[in-house]
């Protein structure tokens, strides 16, 4: 039984692999080989620039926002090689997010550049026109399930992000970041050659 299961996915992942092609492929900004997409909610090709080895999972709703209320956009989502994201990516981009080169996004993440103010309490949250940042994921990195990335974060190469994490900042390179709001908990030392705790900055902790 587990072999026929196992052929089925196979048989499933090449059918998936193929209406990418024939399917997606030609409404994309770009798009690299050897990519899947995996039957999305909604999705704006032609605001996604895709490298090669890419794979989408199940119900992602990948948009890129060219108009909200009186305003318009240039939306720019970049995702690398070897990106990997697996079902329920919620990611709204209207100004640029780009994730790098064989970063692992799991179920359940959302990933925005966009602010929606309440400044005006004369008129509802939803109708304010909207305030973008640039949202940047370096290579190598690793985000768990149901974090959330805010806009104008940028997080650094190598760097693991923990489950439900709200994370908003800049952070370096090979850091583990966790928590809501999103702190440095470690940091990887190259003189001691390894992972050290820190304090919230990312300062190592004396032991």
């Amino acid at each position: 039984m587990l072999s026929i299961y196992i052929i089925k996915q196979k048989i499933s992942f090449k059918w998936f692999r193929l209406k990418t092609i024939l399917w997606y492929k030609p409404f994309f900004k770009q798009m690299g080989k050897q990519c899947v997409i995996m039957e999305p909610t909604f999705i704006t090709p032609n605001t996604i620039i895709m490298g090669n080895n890419v794979s989408v999972g199940w119900r992602a709703r990948i948009e890129g926002v060219k108009k909200y209320q009186s305003e318009n956009f240039t939306p720019n989502i970049i995702l690398n090689d070897g990106v990997s994201i697996q079902q329920n990516l919620h990611l709204t981009c209207a100004d640029s997010v780009e994730i790098g080169k064989n970063t692992a996004i799991a179920s359940n993440v959302s990933i925005t550049d966009i602010h929606h103010p309440y400044d005006d309490i004369n008129l509802p949250i939803e109708q304010q026109n909207i305030i973008t940042k640039p949202v940047f994921i370096g290579d190598d990195c690793k985000i768990y399930n149901n974090a959330v990335i805010m806009q104008g974060t940028e997080i650094g190469k190598h760097c693991t992000v923990g489950a439900n994490s709200i994370v908003s900042g800049k952070f370096e390179d090979y850091c583990v970041i966790v928590g809501a709001p999103a702190k440095i908990i470690k940091r990887y030392s190259f003189e001691k050659q390894g992972w050290l705790k820190t304090d919230a900055n990312g300062n190592f902790i004396e032991i």
